[in-house]
């Protein structure tokens, strides 16, 4: 629930359009998320982040914590070298055009390298490392502890994360450690590469079953190269093991305990360490939030209305701006020269910047642009879809920039990592139906009620042809104090998720921001009502009273 916040969210997908000085990764189809995966000038990958490229199953298996996975004390802890490690801290600068690097170097950030058990039943056996960046406290005698982040996907990256959301946190921010973290086979760790011919596994279905026949085979080819490349290591490319790294990296700090701030499936991570580690957090800010129920390799089904609505609010905006953007005098004109990009693109594929761009790609292009409701969000995504009906008729276009982004992230193999490790900790995490026909059936059923968005969150996926999960998912249960934050209008990670958490853990708190149609909020979105609520939290350990409403700043 995604990229920024890295295209916030779920299954992320492309780059999210106007990305902001801090990104959030969502799910998936922005296989870059509106969330704040990843701050700084980094992509933004639109959500699809979980909350983008699927969104269905339950969890219904409650694992008890293991030995592996609960700390352990004295000689007896099986994971003791890994606890006690000395960490090696030193620049995080790679070299002259590492821009992440440059932004943590400016904000006195370091890195280092901490060594995780590639498999936690074994861990005298191989090893991997998850790379961190932190920001020291400078107000040690008010110190609080490490605060951890996650920005989203999941895939992505959060090593970069710290010199924004610290800028968020104000003074608070002095007296936390702010510490990034590149899960485990992601950015900077330890890397994992199926050599995809693309970023994301999301498209849409088609208009018949001949096109989806092919997303089948595409489904099917992406699965064959993850096993045929990176086969050995798929089993432990879970959610349930990033956990477990997080409290290698608790331990490794001296933490007794951390707090934690996660964007997007950064609020599903939250929830199953909170769960697998009860006593290890402290306080627990959620942004974003992913029904535990409902995680599973399709996490994009069930967001169709809420990208509806946010579809009919750019239009608004682009009819408004119909002598910039000649879309349409109305938000009616508007929806129908998408309608009308689409139904081209089904005759024809449109020449774009090299690319040909067919009846698959036209609805994940728009979908990804959706995951903002900002100015500069809404004006690149009315550039995509001039540039896109500029080339209905065979006239080839050079795209604006984050149509080119989303584009060459969509058709070429430069972001083969991400759509790999995004989609193997999906699959690795939840089964997902096997037969083609269960995904055919949900397509012509959401294709009725949506035609533009229903192919998209309901198609088949590489989950379909992956090898079972070694472990059950996580149950989340119990009673988290935790700050719960959304935007009644988030088009990844739906409202309802956040409603659903906030009843099953009765301590906590929901910041609500109503009237944006805006994955991840916290740091991202401007609303002084809703940071300082999240400030106020971090700095005294003290939830609201009370749920906090916040409406949509003006302006």
């Amino acid at each position: 629930m995604t990229g920024s916040p890295s295209s916030p969210g779920f299954p992320d997908s492309p780059p999210s359009p106007g990305t902001p000085s801090r990104t959030v990764s969502s799910p998936a189809p922005s296989a870059r998320s509106g969330r704040p995966a990843t701050a700084g000038r980094r992509r933004r990958r639109p959500p699809l982040s979980i909350a983008a490229l699927c969104l269905a199953g339950a969890l219904t298996a409650t694992v008890a914590p293991t030995a592996a996975a609960e700390p352990a004390h004295a000689a007896a802890d099986p994971l003791a070298r890994y606890h006690r490690q000395h960490l090696d801290w030193k620049s995080c600068l790679l070299g002259p055009d590492d821009e992440t690097g440059k932004e943590l170097q400016q904000a006195d950030a370091q890195c280092a390298d901490v060594t995780v058990p590639l498999n936690y039943a074994e861990p005298d056996g191989r090893t991997i490392t998850v790379a961190i960046s932190r920001i020291r406290a400078t107000d040690t005698a008010r110190r609080v502890g490490a605060l951890l982040l996650n920005g989203g996907g999941p895939g992505g990256q959060s090593i970069g994360d710290p010199p924004w959301v610290r800028t968020a946190m104000k003074q608070v921010g002095e007296r936390y450690d702010v510490v990034g973290v590149d899960p485990r086979f992601v950015g900077r760790s330890t890397p994992l590469d199926c050599r995809w011919p693309t970023g994301s596994f999301v498209r849409g279905a088609g208009s018949d079953r001949a096109g989806f026949d092919r997303m089948v085979a595409l489904a099917e080819e992406l699965a064959g190269r993850c096993r045929t490349h990176q086969g050995d290591v798929l089993p432990y490319v879970t959610t349930r093991n990033t956990a477990r790294d997080m409290d290698v990296v608790r331990a490794a700090l001296g933490e007794p305990r951390i707090s934690y701030l996660g964007y997007s499936y950064g609020t599903y991570l939250g929830q199953v360490y909170a769960t697998m580690f009860p006593r290890r957090t402290d306080r627990v800010v959620l942004d974003g939030l992913v029904d535990p129920g409902r995680y599973n390799p399709r996490l994009l089904r069930g967001t169709e209305p809420a990208n509806r609505h946010a579809l009919k609010g750019w239009a608004a905006w682009a009819a408004a701006r119909h002598t910039a953007y000649g879309l349409g005098r109305t938000p009616g004109e508007v929806l129908a020269a998408v309608d009308g990009v689409q139904a081209a693109a089904g005759r024809t594929p449109l020449p774009i910047g090299g690319h040909r761009v067919d009846e698959h790609v036209v609805p994940v292009v728009v979908f990804s642009g959706l995951s903002q409701d900002n100015d500069a969000a809404y004006a690149d995504l009315a550039r995509a879809v001039r540039d896109m009906r500029r080339a209905v008729g065979g006239r080839t276009v050079t795209p604006s920039p984050w149509l080119a982004e989303t584009l060459g992230f969509l058709l070429d193999g430069s972001d083969s990592a991400y759509g790999s490790v995004q989609t193997a900790i999906l699959c690795g995490d939840v089964s997902a139906p096997r037969s083609p026909e269960v995904y055919w059936r949900d397509v012509q059923r959401a294709r009725a009620k949506d035609p533009l968005f229903g192919p998209v969150t309901n198609n088949i996926n590489p989950c379909a042809f992956w090898d079972p999960p070694r472990e059950r998912p996580t149950t989340v249960r119990g009673d988290l104090p935790a700050l719960l934050v959304n935007a009644t209008g988030d088009p990844r990670s739906i409202y309802r998720n956040a409603q659903t958490v906030r009843r099953m853990w009765p301590s906590s708190r929901l910041v609500t921001l109503r009237g944006a149609d805006q994955h991840a909020v916290y740091g991202v979105y401007g609303s002084s009502c809703a940071d300082k609520a999240v400030n106020t939290y971090l700095a005294t350990g003290r939830l609201p009273a009370k749920d906090v409403t916040c409406d949509r700043p003006s302006g």
